[in-house]
Parts: structure tokens; sequence; C-alpha cells
């Protein structure tokens, strides 16, 4: 008895990644993420655009606040390493620092 013929039109494995957030038409966005009200949406959509995300901005300012928290406490009557506050935000860098690291950033 002859073997019956056998035809494969598709892959045995199929696997697509779908990311919604990514899905523009144009000008159209199909979701919107709303972060809160802005007194003046048309500046900080400026500011987001022309200088930087806001994890820019705030990746900038943690890096110029570790320059003066360094500046500081090598001061007489600087701050003590062992402030809970600064600990916390030198803690909180070091691990964003890790991150940018393990990303290659």
């Amino acid at each position: 008895m002859p073997s019956a013929f056998q035809v494969s039109l598709a892959p045995r494995q199929l696997s697509q990644t779908i990311n919604p957030w990514s899905w523009t038409f144009g000008d159209i966005s199909l979701f919107t993420v709303n972060l809160g009200q802005s007194a003046a949406p048309e500046v900080e959509s400026r500011v987001l655009t022309e200088v930087g995300s806001y994890g820019r901005q705030i990746g900038r300012i943690g890096d110029a606040l570790e320059v003066l928290l360094d500046w500081a406490q090598a001061q007489p009557n600087g701050p003590s390493k062992d402030d809970p506050a600064i600990k916390a935000l030198r803690l909180q860098l070091q691990h964003v620092d890790v991150i940018k690291r393990e990303q290659g950033v």
C-alpha cells in the first residue's frame, strides 16, 4: 500500500512577539499611557522629546547628587555616611549603576 502524500505549509514551531505598546498608526497610537495631569503638557512633551526621558533626567540628577554627596562628606562638618537617607540614596544609585552595566549602557 503506498504511503499518503503529506505537505506541511506551516513550521513545526511558530512564535511571534506582540508588543502592543509599539503599535502606532501615523500620529495616532493604539495605547496612551497617562502619567497624570500636567499644568503644561506642551512643555512636558517638549522636555521629553528634546531633553530626555524621565529616566535619563533622574539618572543625571542622581549622578550630580553623588558628586555633591562625595564633596559634602569630605567637608569637616559634612553629613555622616551612616545617615539613613544618604545610605538609601547611595544604595539606590548603586542599584541603577548595576542595571546599566548589565544592559551595556
